[in-house]
């Protein structure tokens, strides 16, 4: 797929200076630049590679004044780097831009689905689908019965959607994200045997949710687990039954939560944490990477450590639990030297 300097112009509005003609068809680094690609300058440390960078095409601010020859074309906008984010965006979308129904596949005679709808090769699609306009399903993915999608979703091979999930418009689900598998759900007998608690409830994901690969959101035992509105979610992730996610939350790998935490808007939360079930955590909190939270945090906390607590507290305790080793031979110093004295 390639680009010339004048279509990169005409999308990002920006000015050619250099050889409109000039091609490229990939994306590279100013200083790993190679014939062909594209590259971009928005930070004044790289500003020297410019002048030795092979990349066909380098966007730059308008601001900027060659102080030596350059071989490169450039194209001068407003900002750099965000011109060349919009690029990586409309390249993305262009690249994934397929449209048909590769063969072999399954689609349920009962199933609906909206225009230009991308269905691949070796995937599946159940009773009673309800698929919007613009949705990409990549090879080997399973729609199950009873699945709600809307518009612009894009679902990469080998994802699974499990019965009766939900899912809203602009939402992407990574290669191998499993959305709606059973909830842990285990009761014991009188004789210590575990039977299985049948989980009759599902997953509901809002608007413009990003879910990474290997993630897995369970079902509810009852009622709907609920990742809102704008919810982005790392690769590996744990989402055990009726937890529900607050709108714009950002979830790092390897976090495990149990059933049924509540957990509000806009929190971030690093990789690794553990967060026990039937906990509340509120809106704006911040939770350090490798934290185990097993209480409610409340609006705006930021916390660290396990189990967790202040993030102010934890890096003061820090400073004396390195420093215990010393402090323990100073104690016991001072012992002997009282019990000398006695």
């Amino acid at each position: 797929m390639k680009f010339t300097a004048t279509q990169i112009a005409g999308i990002l509005e920006g000015d050619i200076v250099g050889d409109p003609n000039t091609e490229v068809s990939k994306l590279s680094k100013i200083e790993e630049g190679m014939e062909g690609s594209l590259t971009f300058l928005a930070n004044p440390k790289y500003t020297q590679y410019i002048y030795s960078t092979r990349a066909s095409i380098t966007i730059v601010n308008k601001d900027f004044i060659a102080e030596d020859n350059i071989k490169t074309t450039l194209i001068k906008v407003e900002d750099a780097y965000e011109s060349f984010s919009k690029i990586l965006e409309y390249y993305d979308k262009v690249k994934l831009n397929k449209v048909g129904i590769e063969q072999p596949a399954f689609i349920s005679e009962s199933a609906k689905y909206g225009k230009e709808l991308y269905f691949g090769a070796f995937s599946y699609m159940g009773d009673n689908v309800k698929m919007g306009d613009y949705v990409k399903v990549y090879p080997n993915a399973y729609i199950g019965d009873n699945v709600t999608i809307g518009n612009n979703v894009v679902i990469f091979a080998g994802a699974k959607i499990y019965s009766e999930s939900v899912i809203g418009d602009n939402c992407v689900i990574h290669s191998g994200a499993i959305v709606g598998a059973d909830g842990f759900g285990f009761a014991p007998d009188k004789n210590g045997e575990f039977h299985k608690i049948p989980q009759t409830g599902n997953v509901i994901l809002e608007d413009d949710v990003d879910v990474g690969a290997g993630t897995t959101i369970d079902r509810a035992t009852m009622g709907s687990t609920i990742i809102r509105k704008g919810v982005k979610l790392d690769n590996q992730i744990q989402i055990a039954h009726n937890v529900e996610i607050g709108k714009n939350t950002v979830i790092a790998a390897q976090t495990g939560i149990a059933g049924s935490a509540k957990i509000g808007e806009n929190c971030m939360i690093g990789g690794q944490v553990g967060i026990v079930g039937h906990i509340t955590i509120g809106n704006n909190v911040r939770i350090q990477a490798q934290s185990g939270i097993s209480r409610n945090i409340k609006d705006g906390e930021i916390v660290q450590g396990s189990p967790a607590i202040n993030y102010g507290d934890y890096n003061k305790s820090y400073v004396y639990f390195k420093n215990l080793p010393k402090l323990a031979k100073t104690i016991n110093q001072i012992e002997k030297k009282i019990n000398n004295n006695e």
